[in-house]
């Protein structure tokens, strides 16, 4: 095996081409036996297979720097910087994170997920070397959709002005742009980067330049011809119109062609664009067939079969389709997920109200949109990576009348909250934001735990707050957030949707009362967060400790009759999914005392989620050290019950 001699970078560059090629399949067959083993992301990863070789024969990471747009395709660069006896804990708690990561090598410069991002990063780096007389080289690898995002397109229009040494990998991957190919373009792309006819072309415009009385003319006639050839015989791009060299596109598995162009791209002074084209899931045959985003994203509990004889073959997930939204039977089977019942409920909406638009930004499998769009396609907007434009054009929409749901994960709605307060919360515009992924996600780690959601809606004024806290609230709070004249959010977890706890309260704003208790302690728990207090209360029951249990449902507006029976307690503990400073629980406690009342308010105890990014782990394990399981809420109200009696 080629692939245990490999343990940096520099082990590359002695291999012959048979020996890369062997390598590449080496590295196949172990990034397709660790994802299925751990879960991860599988198809982005078996495409960069080559790429990744090229690139690190060609740079020397880490002095020069090698960064990926999005993270979550650079297993491969992690494999060849030493980081292989990682991957038996890939995304599990302490073991490898399934992004770049500083603290894990030298060799990753930025902890990024969230996309269209690094090519800003780029540019500060590589203007920061040109300031301290470095010739480094900065490499932005640009994958998965992220030049959808508007964020991509002002770090090129910088890029292309300061002049910024920057070679920008284009891995098209039939996810993001992609330009016809042609062995026209590809013989066009190998006579553009050679850098003899780079040199050559640039002495003959000087000397045209020079010619006596009509070097000026003569020079714009020239340059005139060769850009209308260009746009003859090359697809049209936009990049040198920003002042960046476009090249493309190259097979991004032919190692020899990989190498040729970049080693070429290295002698542009200035930044270039280098346009690879890739097969997502490359080698791996139920990857390569993949007609949406199920195997982007592998699970450790879905089942990947390969039948050498067929290909390949796999056991596919159950799934909720337009017809199973729809059909009258179904709410008679619980939904499984919170996003399941999510997607029954806009669809039934939707169809009896034309008036509903459905709005993501590139997620449209994970938030639950595919049986919406399959329903209702010019109804559906997938604006690509870009959540900020999502938003602003969901509030123009509705200022003309429709009704449009945002579908986003919690994690990227703080991308657009400007735009969510401004643009939706300023104008009173009735949008409803559906933040998948809230509180802590598991294994993906600190970029993706959606802890922030309730802080940043609930400082939007006039925003309603919705948190179900089982999948069968889902149907009723969409009902009443679609009837409002204002905006909302309802916000619930990934991970799978607990039983209603006493029922299913008919009304969208009310509250419930789960428990009564002694007067002692008031328990305020946040969705999915009402189970563990209910545990935490039989928990207490057994120490002579009589607990109150609500379910807020809603946060924004809070529900007049909970504060008051709250406030009617000795004790008030909230217990929310999310970011302790600023969320729920203070939101809840500020409110309780705006009641006019002759009694004092009692203390009231907030716990949720620490001020510090949170890493990998499964999410009960996180929660339960955080103190947010059932015994840690339980030791929470115990300490605070006791404070309370010794002062």
């Amino acid at each position: 095996m080629i692939l245990d001699h490999i343990d940096s970078p520099a082990d590359l560059r002695s291999l012959s081409l048979d020996e890369l090629e062997q390598l590449a399949a080496e590295i196949r067959t172990f990034v397709v036996e660790s994802v299925t083993a751990t879960g991860g992301h599988l198809g982005s990863n078996l495409g960069v297979v080559e790429l990744t070789l090229a690139l690190h024969r060609t740079f020397e990471s880490p002095r020069d720097v090698l960064l990926w747009d999005t993270g979550h395709q650079a297993y491969v660069h992690k494999l060849v910087t030493g980081r292989r006896k990682g991957f038996a804990q890939l995304r599990q708690a302490g073991g490898l994170s399934g992004y770049p990561n500083r603290g894990e090598s030298e060799h990753d410069w930025v902890e990024n997920s969230h996309a269209s991002t690094i090519l800003s990063y780029a540019h500060g780096l590589a203007n920061a070397f040109a300031l301290q007389g470095s010739d480094r080289r900065v490499v932005a690898v640009v994958g998965d959709g992220a030049l959808t995002g508007g964020m991509a397109y002002e770090a090129l229009n910088n890029l292309g002005h300061s002049g910024a040494r920057v070679l920008v990998v284009l891995n098209d991957n039939g996810r993001s742009y992609a330009p016809t190919v042609s062995r026209l373009s590809v013989s066009l792309t190998h006579l553009r980067l050679n850098p003899a006819y780079v040199q050559a072309r640039q002495r003959i415009r000087q000397l045209i330049r020079e010619l006596p009385a009509v070097g000026g003319l003569a020079y714009s006639g020239v340059h005139g011809f060769t850009s209308a050839l260009r746009e003859v015989v090359t697809p049209h791009t936009f990049f040198e119109a920003l002042g960046i060299r476009y090249a493309g596109p190259i097979d991004g598995h032919d190692l020899v062609e990989l190498e040729i162009a970049l080693a070429n791209a290295t002698e542009w002074d200035g930044p270039i664009a280098v346009h690879v084209v890739t097969q997502k899931g490359r080698g791996y045959a139920p990857a390569e067939e993949d007609d949406v985003q199920r195997l982007h994203d592998v699970k450790v509990a879905t089942p990947i079969i390969t039948d050498p004889t067929s290909r390949g073959s796999r056991v596919a997930e159950p799934t909720v389709t337009a017809r199973d939204a729809l059909a009258p039977d179904a709410a008679a089977i619980p939904p499984a997920t919170f996003t399941d019942a999510f997607t029954r409920a806009l669809v039934r909406h939707a169809e009896a109200d034309p008036r509903i638009v459905a709005i993501t930004a590139a997620m449209p499998g994970p938030t639950g949109l595919l049986p919406f769009q399959d329903r209702f396609p010019d109804r559906f907007v997938d604006v690509g990576i870009a959540e900020q434009h999502a938003v602003t054009a969901a509030a123009g929409m509705a200022m003309a009348g429709i009704r449009p749901v945002v579908a986003v994960y919690s994690t990227f709605f703080t991308r657009a909250f400007d735009q969510a307060n401004l643009d939706v919360g300023l104008h009173g515009a009735p949008v409803v934001f559906v933040l998948d992924r809230a509180g802590i996600t598991g294994d993906d780690g600190p970029s993706h735990h959606g802890v922030l959601d309730l802080a940043l809606t609930l400082a939007i004024p006039g925003m309603t707050v919705f948190a179900p806290s089982s999948a069968a609230e889902v149907e009723v709070m969409l009902a009443e957030a679609l009837a409002l004249e204002g905006p909302s959010a309802i916000r619930f977890p990934k991970t799978p949707a607990p039983p209603p706890v006493g029922g299913v309260c008919g009304s969208g704003l009310a509250a419930r009362k789960l428990r009564q208790g002694d007067g002692t302690v008031c328990l305020l728990a946040v969705g999915k967060l009402v189970t563990a207090a209910m545990d935490a209360a039989e928990l207490l029951a057994a120490d002579g400790i009589d607990a109150t249990v609500w379910d807020p449902r809603v946060i924004s507006p809070p529900d007049d009759a909970m504060l008051r029976d709250a406030r009617a307690h000795h004790q008030v503990v909230t217990v929310e999914d999310g970011v302790r400073l600023g969320g729920a629980g203070m939101f809840l406690a500020d409110a309780m005392g705006a009641i006019e009342s002759s009694e004092p308010v009692p203390p009231v105890t907030v716990l949720g989620t620490p001020r510090r990014f949170i890493t990998q782990d499964k999410p009960d394990r996180i929660l339960a050290s955080l103190g947010l399981d059932a015994v840690g809420i339980a030791a929470s109200v115990r300490h605070s019950v006791a404070a309370r009696l010794v002062d």
